[in-house]
């Protein structure tokens, strides 16, 4: 079947480039690199912030904006104090609140909100009733960037305080205190995740390659491809200041698509080589071919990810333009530096192979027949009705637990029982109410002198006074152009907790507009438990725009590269099938509990917020990594014999084992993730690695191929009317094999 014609992107030119002028493009490499690593260096802590912001305008938004410009920013600390041996009444006691008091004391970020008990014993909600635990509030001054800063000498100080006695626990908790151990936990799991997702990955290289050198090939690619990125970083954080996960996002992001970018290349240019053709002849092939595959999947990658864009909120956006960063950062790599690289090590690629691997690996790359895929092949192809049946219905039985998706945040509760926050927190919670550390503001701005207004806040805080879900003392700031007043309401129970969302909702949207009903002021509520309600309105009024983006595009995009309508349809309804396979997946093992203590994860019955969105963008454009691949040598095949079945079953049987290699690969990098302490990372890690195995084994193995075996040249259909559509198509071309001389180097 001839060639069809059209305009196409030349990665082929690109490849052959790159390795004719290989050492230039090596220089040029490592000049970004360099360049990359003293960016970060120099500008990259600056690039990063701890707070967690929407950039458009809820309630909660407006809320903190008024504070923080009539009183400046400002947060609340609370050091616990606690003894089983003695009471606040005996001089032990004293003695260490005292000592606790002055660790912080002398730092000006820290100022005393009202002393202590031993200052202002007029205050009892400072004092548990058994008279056993004492709590001192402090307020933080100064941004969060910076009072963060401030805090991180008194929390050693305080940890100290605490191992150097056994009478007493003496801990600190709050907003900057929790942010803090968390952000020291999610560094600890991202160092976790790469001890462990590398060396695994290393060790699935090997056995595909079979031989080292072309093993670590891909491994040195995803490592450049996260410098890079996070030089990218430390740029654009400059103007724009990224949330701190966003490291975490590039590492394991780049992990995953450098190395399965790079695997793909390589794979085929060692097919070339065994098939005879010089060593820039096999390396143009793979760039006219693999390379192009790599293209047109990060571009769907890209295009996937863009859609956390759209979501006015910081950690979104922060993630999604990290993702976006290391995924172009691994495109360029593969595109240019690879092929230089392997310009240089010629048939030096396949060095230091490893025996059984070897032989094995070099018979498949020239026949692409026989053995397990090949058998796979042959049974799917042979009764594909059975095998769609089965396969649908696995994953749709999989996904059926989504039904039951609880959202919400994860707070302090779910940390590991080893960090202080976490201990602080229960002791207050018991004794107190974690509310202390956390109140919702009431933000009024109007004439704070107003006898209206004096009238309608007192009369407010009687009414707060009585209700259950709102504890302790409440208290009043008046800023000093008298126009906005801040009410700090202690709220019962965890900021993220379901009575405490209950509770300020009830604030929100009862409570507080009746009690300023007439008088001539603006009312909003802000705080952490405010934000959160904010966030799961947005991420809700969010998800079918960001769910229309990403299919709309996705559509178009293969739509324009396959030239068929069919194509596409299906892989977006195969994509959603493993999404929702995962979404499934995810409340199964969390929120029911069903293997969480065998794979090492903590129960928890709340999915974060974040992740279920999140998830959707990363895992759609992840898994059209893998379609695009299958369909490409499908077409590819098509092209030339114009026989769907038989191009079907030759693209399945020659990528079925790389894709379920470089899908290992993945989970490894995930599963690394998956296995650290936080419950967010938990979730993450796991709703990606258990999606992309079902993707990558049950969908692209199973799924496909019988539906395309089903639907034959139906496959391709593509209407009269979208032909004035130029031909950019990803399949490269086959050509002529030459001469049996053997690969020259």
């Amino acid at each position: 079947m001839q060639q069809r014609s059209g305009s196409r992107f030349s990665t082929r030119s690109l490849a052959r480039m790159s390795a004719t002028h290989a050492k230039t493009t090596i220089a040029v490499w490592v000049v970004v690199l360099v360049a990359a690593l003293g960016l970060n260096n120099a500008w990259g802590a600056d690039a990063l912030t701890n707070d967690f912001s929407f950039t458009g305008n809820p309630e909660s938004q407006v809320a903190r904006d008024l504070v923080d410009s009539a009183f400046g920013e400002s947060f609340q600390e609370v050091i616990i104090v606690q003894s089983e041996r003695y009471t606040v009444d005996d001089a032990e006691f004293q003695q260490q609140v005292e000592a606790a008091f002055a660790i912080a004391e002398p730092h000006e970020a820290l100022i005393a909100a009202a002393g202590h008990y031993y200052i202002n014993g007029n205050i009892p909600d400072f004092v548990s009733r058994d008279r056993h635990t004492l709590m001192i509030p402090y307020v933080l001054d100064g941004e969060l960037d910076e009072a963060t800063a401030a805090i991180e000498p008194v929390l050693e100080q305080i940890m100290a305080a605490n191992e150097a006695t056994d009478d007493f626990l003496v801990a600190i908790v709050g907003q900057i205190s929790f942010q803090l151990e968390s952000n020291e936990l999610s560094v600890s799991d991202i160092e976790k995740g790469e001890r462990f997702g590398v060396p695994v990955a290393l060790l699935i290289l090997l056995a595909l390659f079979g031989a080292v050198v072309a093993a670590l090939i891909p491994l040195f690619l995803a490592i450049v491809a996260i410098i890079t990125a996070l030089g990218m970083v430390a740029i654009i954080g400059q103007f724009y200041q990224m949330v701190f996960f966003v490291t975490m996002m590039i590492s394991m992001i780049g992990l995953a698509v450098g190395i399965d970018y790079s695997l793909i290349v390589v794979s085929r240019f060692r097919e070339e080589l065994a098939r005879g053709r010089s060593k820039l002849d096999a390396i143009e092939v793979a760039g006219a071919t693999a390379s192009r595959t790599v293209f047109f999947s990060g571009l769907t990658v890209v295009l996937a990810l863009s859609g956390m864009l759209i979501v006015p909120t910081s950690i979104f956006q922060s993630l999604g333009l990290g993702a976006i960063l290391v995924v172009i950062a691994a495109v360029a790599a593969t595109l240019t530096l690879l092929p230089a690289a392997l310009s240089i090590l010629g048939t030096k690629v396949n060095r230091l192979r490893l025996p059984l691997f070897g032989r094995r690996l070099a018979r498949q790359e020239i026949e692409s027949t026989g053995g397990f895929w090949n058998f796979v092949t042959r049974l799917v192809m042979g009764r594909p009705v059975v095998f769609l049946a089965l396969a649908a219905g696995l994953m749709i039985a999989a996904a059926v637990p989504a039904l039951d998706l609880n959202q919400g945040f994860n707070g302090i509760d779910v940390l590991p029982d080893r960090l202080q926050s976490k201990q602080a927190f229960e002791v207050m919670d018991k004794e107190f109410s974690f509310g202390a550390a956390s109140p919702a503001d009431i933000v009024i701005q109007g004439d704070a002198s107003d006898p209206t207004v004096v009238e309608a806040i007192s009369a407010l805080r009687k009414q707060l006074s009585r209700d259950p879900d709102f504890v302790g003392f409440s208290t009043v700031a008046v800023s000093d152009s008298g126009d906005v007043t801040r009410l700090a309401v202690p709220v019962a129970g965890e900021p993220s907790s379901v009575r405490a969302i209950s509770a300020v909702t009830r604030l929100r949207d009862d409570i507080v507009p009746a009690a300023f009903a007439g008088v001539a002021v603006e009312a909003f509520v802000g705080g952490g438990t405010s934000s959160n309600i904010d966030f799961f309105a947005v991420t809700d009024g969010y998800t079918f725009i960001v769910f229309a983006f990403v299919l709309g595009l996705s559509f178009i995009l293969l739509t324009v590269a396959f030239r068929s309508i069919v194509i596409p349809l299906k892989s977006i309804l195969l994509n959603l099938l493993s999404v929702g396979a995962a979404y499934g997946m995810l409340v199964l093992v969390f929120q029911k509990g069903w293997g969480a203590d065998i794979l090492g994860f903590q129960q928890s019955p709340i999915i974060d917020a974040w992740i279920p969105l999140f998830l959707f963008t990363v895992l759609f454009g992840l898994s059209m990594d893998y379609h695009v691949f299958l369909l490409s040598r499908v077409r590819e095949r098509y092209d030339i014999t114009g026989d769907n079945a038989g191009s079907v079953a030759y693209g399945l049987r020659s990528t079925a084992g790389l894709i379920t290699g470089a899908a290992l690969i993945m989970v490894a990098v995930f599963s690394g993730f998956a296995a650290g302490e936080s419950v967010g990372n938990q979730q993450v890690g796991f709703g990606l690695g258990i999606a992309v195995f079902l993707d990558a084994t049950i969908v692209r193995s199973i799924l496909v191929p019988a539906s395309m075996r089903l639907l034959g040249k139906v496959n391709w259909y593509y209407p009269s009317f979208l032909e004035w559509i130029p031909n950019i198509g990803i399949e490269g071309r086959e050509e002529p094999l030459p001469s049996p001389a053997g690969a020259s180097d």
